[in-house]
């Protein structure tokens, strides 16, 4: 009778799942799980020093049923002296509004913020669940079925932070915990069987067109029949094999995410260097990092991100699920928000020799200046140029990159086009639709950061000078 308590007490002891004094929130549906759970601690609160308060989320979808449910659980609460939350939704309205997403995920998205909104408000530091061994096979069988990688074969971890801020679910240092993964369904039932305790059950548990319903109903079954009844247990031990290999992967993935960044890019030579395995891992940890979740990201995005990296077009873009998009300049790689829509960037300012003028469009400031000759020759880091003031063709403009754009290089004979140049340069397109360029007259004679063209050199007889640097706005 005492069994199931016996394998909580366990899980306590050897996870550390609870401490003297902890203040716990128990999400309970009324189902056999969650009352049983409910039950034991409650049998543990003087030993443990424990705070428990109960929430339950009515769904809205399964009418005076689910009503009882709630009746249910609010009754039991009363009975053992906790406090209890309830909360009616109604889910279906929530999916219309939303205009997509599955049921189940949506639900289980709002009993989470839900019971995130209790703990911050209450105090409590742990939301225990009731998710058994059982739940962990089918968990692990469903990610199977859907093409998951290590981390969805892992399933559910007994304790993990629980923070989601996009989602409203910021808590902090508050946990989840989960101490029945280790407990069968039928050693629960068995408890509650031995001591007589009613519970409820939901119906659309019998619903076999659902996936876990279908695992659970007919697939489960049949793999006990066809090996053994320890199905469920090999694949719970496999799932927490599988996490524990997958945190030893993380922390060599994270390290090689870190070892190919660039500034806000990626190094896509140095990406190129690891295995393809690691490779995956890297683009889904930098993509989680940046976007904040892997939603929508399946296998053959992170494929289509690596052939882009590894084949692609030396300049290309290629949108992934949620509105981003990756970006390949050359050997650097970004990962940004998709900014379909917005018109090319287009300026043109008149250039005031011993005026700053600003370009914010390309975050930086032009400062000119009327200098007596001789002067020293200009510094080698291409970030300013002299012209011989009364050679200098008028007027002076600043301007960006105009498809046709031609320039005479210094050193070199004729024209060349500019789009050649930034090829030869590896000026990435981004780059290019914002650079300044100084126009004189008709002809680009400098490009900052490139070179400057032959136009109005200083020689022995420049009388007067006109000195122009580029300088980054807010240095």
């Amino acid at each position: 009778m005492r069994l199931a308590a016996n394998l909580l007490i366990n899980r306590v002891q050897q996870q550390n799942l609870l401490s003297r004094g902890e203040r716990l929130l128990l999400g309970v549906s009324g189902g056999p799980d969650s009352v049983c759970l409910l039950l034991i601690l409650h049998d543990l609160q003087k030993d443990y020093d424990l705070h428990l308060e109960v929430a339950h989320l009515q769904h809205g979808i399964r009418g005076e049923e689910a009503a009882d449910d709630a009746r249910f659980v609010g009754a039991l609460a009363e009975q053992l002296g906790l406090i209890f939350h309830l909360r009616e939704i109604n889910l279906p309205e929530l999916r219309r509004r939303a205009g997509k997403g599955n049921l189940e995920a949506l639900a289980r998205e709002q009993r989470y913020k839900f019971f995130a909104e209790i703990a911050q408000r209450r105090g409590l530091t742990k939301i225990a669940t009731a998710h058994t061994e059982d739940d962990q096979a089918e968990t692990m069988l469903m990610w199977l079925l859907r093409g998951a990688g290590r981390k969805g074969l892992g399933g559910m971890s007994p304790v993990h932070a629980f923070n989601d801020s996009r989602r409203g679910l910021d808590q902090g240092e508050a946990q989840i915990i989960r101490p029945f993964l280790k407990v069968s369904k039928s050693e629960i039932l068995n408890y509650l069987h031995e001591r007589q305790i009613a519970y409820r059950v939901d119906s659309t548990n019998d619903d076999g067109k659902l996936l876990r319903n279908w695992i659970r109903l007919e697939l489960l079954p049949q793999l006990r029949l066809r090996i053994d009844g320890r199905v469920s247990a090999r694949l719970a031990e496999q799932a927490a094999m599988l996490r524990g290999e997958q945190a030893v992967l993380e922390q060599v993935a994270y390290s090689a995410l870190e070892n190919c960044r660039r500034n806000d890019g990626l190094d896509r030579v140095q990406l190129l260097q690891q295995p393809v395995a690691l490779q995956r891992l890297i683009f889904r940890y930098w993509i989680e990092r940046l976007r904040g979740d892997l939603r929508g990201i399946d296998f053959v995005h992170v494929e289509a991100l690596r052939r882009v990296a590894a084949t692609g077009p030396s300049q290309a873009r290629i949108a992934i699920p949620g509105g981003w998009e990756l970006r390949r300049e050359y050997d650097l790689l970004y990962l940004s928000k998709a900014q379909r829509g917005l018109k090319p960037i287009c300026y043109c300012r008149s250039l005031t020799i011993g005026q700053t003028l600003q370009i914010p469009e390309a975050n930086v400031e032009l400062v000119s200046e009327t200098l007596a000759a001789p002067v020293r020759a200009a510094d080698v880091d291409m970030t300013q140029a002299c012209f011989d003031l009364q050679a200098l063709p008028e007027p002076l403009l600043v301007r960006n990159f105009r498809r046709g754009d031609r320039f005479e290089p210094l050193g070199m004979s004729g024209q060349k086009k500019l789009k050649d140049l930034f090829i030869d340069r590896k000026v990435a397109l981004s780059e290019r639709s914002i650079l300044p360029l100084l126009v004189g007259g008709d002809k680009v004679i400098w490009i900052p950061g490139h070179g400057r063209s032959r136009s109005a050199l200083v020689g022995p007889n420049s009388r007067a000078i006109m000195r122009i640097k580029v300088i980054p706005l807010g240095t």
